[in-house]
């Protein structure tokens, strides 16, 4: 396995595109992948074309790092979740012990065995994800615990030295904000804003300060919150 490559899971969101900018500063060959789930917001998988190409226009050391794109469609995943993301129900925010209407039971880990499976073939060694438990959803396989978990399992499971990474884990919104910032300046954050969707709804109609989305489900609301603690503080 190279050691020097890394895999990558885009989603076309904020979080998931600055972990791309993050990977492309540290791993000399990055690939990405996405996955096609049927999923509400799955307007936010066309972004992925605009940021990759965003990223070769405007960083060309980068653009020399990125690798084959991936997606995947995992059409049993929705067969099976009732959740607002695979369904028309109520986008709640959950509370008092429950879990957000948004949950996708599985979801993460499936994902990440998906993309070890893909990375055992392809000789990618670090993979890379957006999950956070700072400033989150309360999925509960967001969790550090939960992932760490994953990572002993996949490399028992399949006899390899994955690593799993989550650049985003220990930050809010703000923070990722200023990591981005970090990573690419300005022009790292007018393709966020502008070539990401993070929306429960996939609603790309509605253009803020902070990117494209319904302004009301908890995502945009996290991001604009975020946007502004950044923005305040200069």
């Amino acid at each position: 396995m190279d050691d020097q490559a890394a895999l990558v899971l885009l989603s076309g969101g904020q979080d998931s595109a600055t972990c791309l900018a993050w990977a492309l500063e540290r791993f000399a060959r990055v690939e990405t992948l996405g996955f096609d789930y049927g999923q509400r917001n799955r307007a936010e998988l066309a972004c992925r074309d605009e940021l990759r190409g965003g990223i070769a226009r405007d960083f060309p050391r980068w653009a020399a790092r990125l690798g084959a794109d991936h997606v995947l469609a995992l059409p049993a995943l929705n067969a099976i979740s009732d959740s607002a993301l695979t369904r028309d129900l109520p986008i709640t925010a959950g509370g008092a012990g429950a879990l957000p209407s948004t949950f996708v039971p599985g979801r993460n880990v499936i994902f990440l065995t998906f993309a070890a499976a893909l990375a055992y073939g392809r000789g990618l060694k670090h993979l890379v994800a957006g999950m956070c438990e700072t400033d989150y959803s309360g999925y509960p396989d967001c969790r550090d615990d939960t992932l760490k978990a994953l990572q002993v399992a996949l490399n028992l499971g399949m006899d390899r030295r994955f690593v799993i990474h989550t650049p985003l884990m220990w930050r809010d919104k703000a923070a990722t904000w200023s990591l981005a910032r970090a990573l690419g300046g300005d022009s790292l954050l007018a393709l966020l804003r502008t070539h990401t969707l993070s929306c429960y709804e996939g609603d790309r109609t509605q253009h803020h300060e902070w990117g494209d989305g319904c302004a009301v489900c908890p995502a945009c609301v996290l991001r604009a919150r975020g946007w502004r603690k950044f923005a305040a503080a200069g």
